[in-house]
C-alpha cells in the first residue's frame, strides 16, 4: 500500500474512533455514533478533495473506508461499557487524526501545484474541519471556533508548515510526512496540558 493512502487509512480509523467516542459522551445510538464517525473521518478530507476538484471523493475512491467506518460505529454501539471507558482518552485520536490529515491535505495540495500558503490552509481544512462539522451535528458550536478551547487550529498550522519546511528543505516524503504531523501531534498535547490559547477579541 503507498504511503500516503496507509497514513490516510490510518488517519480515517483514529478519526472515526474519536467521533464514535464523541457521540458516545452525547449518549446518541448507532446511527448518531456512525453519522458523527462519517463526519469526522471524511469531512476535511471532502473539503480538500472540493477545493482541489479532485474526483472522485477520496471516501468514494476508496469505498471500504466507509465499511471500517460502519463496522467501528456497530462496535462502539453494541459495547457502550469499552467505548465509556475509553472516553478520557478523547484527546488522542483528535490529536492523530488531525496531525495525519493535516500533512495529507499539504502533501495533494502541493502535487497540485498550489503555493504553500494555500497548501497549508488547506492541509488545516483537511485537519481540523471534519471536526467543525461533527459538532454542529452534535448541535455545539464548533469547538475550533471557541476562544475558550485550547490551540487546535494553530497546532494544525505548525505541523503543515513544519511539512512544507521539510519538503522545502529537500527531505523524503516520509522524513516530512512525520515531522508535519509529529509537529501537530505533540503541539496539541502540549496545548491542552498547558492550557495554551488565543486571546478572544472583544467589542468595548
Amino acid at each position: 500500500m503507498p504511503l500516503l493512502q496507509t497514513i490516510e487509512f490510518i488517519a480515517v480509523m483514529v478519526s472515526a474512533i474519536y467521533g464514535i467516542l464523541l457521540a458516545s459522551r452525547k449518549g446518541m445510538d448507532f446511527v448518531g455514533l456512525f453519522s458523527v464517525a462519517f463526519a469526522v473521518a471524511f469531512g476535511g478530507g471532502t473539503l480538500r478533495d472540493l477545493f482541489l476538484d479532485r474526483h472522485p471523493l477520496f471516501w468514494i475512491a476508496n469505498g471500504h473506508y466507509v465499511m471500517w467506518v460502519f463496522g467501528l460505529a456497530l462496535f462502539g454501539a453494541v459495547t457502550p461499557r469499552i467505548i465509556h471507558r475509553l472516553e478520557k482518552y478523547l484527546l488522542i485520536p483528535d490529536a492523530m487524526g488531525m496531525s495525519l490529515f493535516t500533512v495529507l491535505g499539504t502533501s495533494y495540495a502541493l502535487e497540485y501545484e498550489s503555493p504553500l500558503f494555500i497548501a497549508s490552509i488547506i492541509g488545516v481544512v483537511t485537519g481540523t474541519f471534519g471536526g467543525v462539522i461533527a459538532d454542529i451535528i452534535c448541535n455545539e458550536v464548533p469547538s475550533l471556533f471557541k476562544p475558550a478551547t485550547t490551540f487546535y487550529a494553530t497546532c494544525s498550522f505548525a505541523g503543515s508548515w513544519a511539512f512544507l519546511g521539510l519538503h522545502w528543505w529537500g527531505q523524503s516524503e516520509p522524513v516530512c510526512m512525520a515531522g508535519g504531523a509529529g509537529t501537530a501531534f505533540v503541539f496539541r498535547l502540549l496545548a491542552v496540558h498547558n492550557d495554551w490559547r488565543l486571546p478572544a477579541s472583544h467589542m468595548d
